[in-house]
C-alpha cells in the first residue's frame, strides 16, 4: 500500500487570481482540458474551488441564468443546481455535496488546486465489521484531547497532556485528570500524538512518562517539520517514536490497526487518525480544519473533533484602529456561532452513530490573562451536542467528563442504554483548581538573565539564524512585564526585514509595519532555546498593532513553522562577544 500525496491540478497566476469576479468563475486547464469552478466572495475574503463536474452522471455545470447573485451553476445534462458557495446540490435538494478542492495560494499571489491521491485510503483492505461484546472496546477521557482506547487487552492512548501549562504559560488544563490517569499512560501499549503544539506534545507529561517507561511506542505522521523536533533538546529520553506515512494501514494486532492523515493536503503540522478495530472505525479529527482535504470516512461509529475556538492570539491580543473591546466581543460571539454551525453541519454531513467534542477543555488560568480569559469565551460542548441533537437527532452525543467511559458495543447495540456511558464518581474533582504556576513561570524567568542577552548583539544574531528575510515588513519588538509595560531592563529594537537590517528608526520607504510587545521571559526563552512563536501569539503573551492592518501570512508561517530545527549557537556567540569586547578594551 504506497502512502498518500499531494498533486496539483491546475494554476493560476497573481493576474488571474486578480480578475477573478465575485461570484463563480469557469476556468479550463489548457494543458489536459478540465475545468474547474472558483467561487469567490470579496467581502467575507472566500476563494473556493472544485471540479466543473455534476456527481449525478459527469455532466459539465454552466452558469445559471436565473440566479441573481452569481452562487448557481447548471449542469448541461439534467438540469441539477449546484450552490457553488456551499458546495451543495439545490435541485434535487439534499442529495449530494460537492467535493471541495484545496486552494493554495502561492507566495508570488497566484494559486494552485490540489488534491490527495487517494483522497480515501480507508478503503484499502476493507473489514467487515463484528459484533462487539460488552466491554471490549472502551473509551474513556482524560482531559483536553486526552482519551485512552481499550480494545480488548490493547490500550492505546492519544495526545497526553496531563501536567502543566501549554504554549509556554498562556493555556493551562480546565479538567483535573482522572488520579490514575500517568499510570494509564504508563501502562498504554502504544500513544498517538498528532502534532507539536504542546497542548497535543505536552514536555512535562513526557517528561514524567520516560522517567517510568522511555521505550513505549509513539506513532506520529510523517509532517514535515518533524512532531519531535524539540526532542534532543528537550533532554526527555523517548526511545520508540515511530513515524509513519500517511494513509496507510498500521497494523497493531490481528483485529487492531490505525491510519495517521493529514491536514488540508500539507503535511506541516496538523494530523487526524482513523482507528479500525475488528471493522469498527474510529475517527479522530483533533485540530485539523480541513482534515484529510476535506474528505472523510461517512458512518464511522464514533468521530470526535475539537469545538471550543479561542485557540489563537486573534483578536484578542491585537491593540489600535478597530480593535476596541466591544469590536472584540462581537467578532468573538460571531466566530463561536459560526464553529458551531460548521461543527454541527460536518457531523451531520459524515452521519457517525456517536460524536464526541474534545479538544478543547482549556483556560487562560493565570491571574495575568484575566482579561484574555474573560473576553475569549469558547463554545461549551454541551451546546454543540444539543445543536447535533437538534439537526441530526439519530446521531448519539457523549458529553464526556475526565474518567467517563463509552462502552461502544453498549452504545452501538442500543444508543439508548444508559449502561454504555459510565459517569465519574460523584466526589471526583471535574474542575482543575490547582495549576503551580509558580514552578513553570520561574523556569520561564530563568532566561531573562541569560548571558547571551548580555550583549546586544544578540538580535542580529538571533533573527539571522532564524532566516526571515527579502519581506517589506518593518517589526518593532518590546520586551515587557507581565501588563505588558516595558520592562526595565528589556529591549526595544527595529528589524528591517526587507534586508535583515536593525535600524534606529523606521525607514523612509513605503512598508508594512507591525509592533509587537512581548512579555520578556517567555520572549527570552523562545530566543535562547529557538521554539517556535506559537508560544508568544497562541499563548497570548504579547500584544500587537500592525499598519496597515494586514496579516502577512508568510512572516507568521516563518516563525511559527519554519524555524531551523537545530537552535541557535549561543556558545559560538558568546565567545565571539566576548572576543569582542576583549578587543574593545584593549
Amino acid at each position: 500500500m504506497t502512502s498518500q500525496s499531494a498533486k496539483g491540478l491546475f494554476s493560476l497566476d497573481a493576474e488571474a487570481v486578480g480578475s477573478l469576479k465575485d461570484g463563480a468563475n469557469f476556468k479550463e486547464n489548457p494543458e489536459d482540458g478540465k475545468c474547474y469552478i472558483f467561487y469567490k466572495d470579496k467581502s467575507i475574503n472566500v476563494l473556493k474551488a472544485c471540479k466543473n463536474q455534476c456527481k449525478h452522471q459527469g455532466g459539465l455545470f454552466i452558469k445559471d441564468i436565473e440566479d441573481l447573485d452569481g452562487r448557481t451553476v447548471k449542469c448541461m445534462k439534467h438540469n441539477w443546481k449546484l450552490n457553488v458557495s456551499t458546495m451543495k446540490y439545490l435541485n434535487p435538494p439534499d442529495s449530494f455535496l460537492q467535493d471541495e478542492l484545496e486552494v493554495e495560494i502561492l507566495d508570488d499571489g497566484g494559486l494552485q488546486l490540489v488534491e490527495l491521491s487517494p483522497d480515501d485510503p480507508w478503503l484499502a483492505d476493507p473489514r467487515e465489521p463484528e459484533e462487539l461484546q460488552e466491554g471490549e472496546v472502551k473509551v474513556t477521557y482524560i482531559t483536553h484531547a486526552c482519551m485512552e482506547l481499550q480494545f480488548g487487552e490493547t490500550r492505546f492512548m492519544f495526545d497526553p497532556w496531563l501536567k502543566g501549562p501549554a504554549f509556554a504559560r498562556g493555556w493551562w488544563l480546565l479538567h483535573e485528570p482522572p488520579a490514575d490517569a500517568m499510570d494509564r499512560l504508563c501502562s498504554a501499549d502504544l500513544i498517538y500524538i498528532s502534532h507539536m503544539h504542546s497542548d497535543h506534545l505536552s514536555y512535562p507529561t513526557l517528561k514524567d512518562l520516560a522517567k517510568r517507561r522511555p521505550d513505549v511506542p509513539i506513532y506520529v505522521g510523517d509532517t514535515s517539520r518533524p512532531v519531535f523536533w524539540y526532542l534532543e533538546q528537550s533532554q526527555v529520553p523517548l526511545t520508540n517514536i515511530n513515524v509513519v506515512p500517511f494513509g496507510v494501514w498500521q497494523n497493531v494486532n490481528e483485529h487492531l490497526r490505525f491510519m495517521i492523515l493529514m491536514d488540508g493536503v500539507h503535511p506541516e503540522l496538523d494530523t487526524c487518525l482513523i482507528v479500525e478495530y475488528k471493522g469498527h472505525m474510529i475517527l479522530n479529527t483533533v485540530d485539523c480544519t480541513r482534515p484529510n482535504g476535506g474528505k472523510l470516512p461517512n458512518n464511522v461509529d464514533l468521530m470526535m473533533s475539537d469545538f471550543a475556538g479561542g485557540a489563537s492570539g486573534f483578536p484578542m491580543t491585537f491593540f489600535g484602529g478597530k480593535y476596541t473591546d466591544s469590536w472584540k466581543e462581537t467578532f468573538i460571539k460571531n466566530e463561536r456561532v459560526k464553529l458551531l454551525n460548521y461543527k454541527s453541519a460536518l457531523v451531520k454531513s459524515l452521519e457517525p452513530k456517536i460524536y464526541c467534542p474534545f479538544a478543547g477543555y482549556f483556560v487562560e488560568a493565570h491571574p495575568s490573562d484575566r482579561s484574555i480569559r474573560e473576553t475569549n469565551i469558547k463554545n461549551s460542548a454541551e451546546n454543540l451536542n444539543a445543536l447535533i441533537n437538534k439537526v441530526a437527532p439519530d446521531i448519539k452525543t457523549w458529553t464526556p467528563k475526565p474518567g467517563s467511559v463509552l462502552d461502544l458495543g453498549l452504545a452501538l447495540r442500543d444508543p439508548t442504554n444508559r449502561a454504555a456511558i459510565t459517569d465519574p464518581p460523584a466526589n471526583a474533582q471535574i474542575y482543575k483548581d490547582k495549576w503551580d504556576f509558580d514552578l513553570y513561570l520561574n523556569e520561564l524567568n530563568g532566561a531573562i538573565g541569560s548571558e547571551i542577552f548580555k550583549h546586544k548583539s544578540w538580535i542580529q544574531f538571533y533573527y539571522s539564524w532564524a532566516g526571515f528575510k527579502n519581506y517589506n515588513l518593518v517589526m518593532r519588538v518590546i520586551e515587557t512585564k507581565d501588563n505588558f509595560e516595558p520592562h526595565a531592563g528589556g529591549y526595544d529594537y527595529l528589524v528591517d526585514f526587507l534586508d535583515l537590517s536593525f535600524p534606529t528608526a523606521r525607514p523612509g520607504r513605503e512598508h508594512f509595519y507591525i509592533e509587537i510587545k512581548n512579555r520578556i521571559s517567555v520572549m527570552r526563552s523562545a530566543v535562547l532555546h529557538g521554539r517556535l512563536w506559537d508560544d508568544l501569539y497562541i499563548g497570548f503573551q504579547n500584544h500587537i498593532s500592525r499598519d496597515p492592518d494586514i496579516y502577512h501570512h508568510k512572516f507568521w508561517n516563518h516563525f511559527q513553522t519554519e524555524l531551523p530545527v537545530s537552535a541557535p549557537d549561543w556558545d559560538g556567540f558568546l565567545q565571539q562577544a566576548e572576543m569582542g569586547s576583549s578587543c574593545e578594551l584593549m
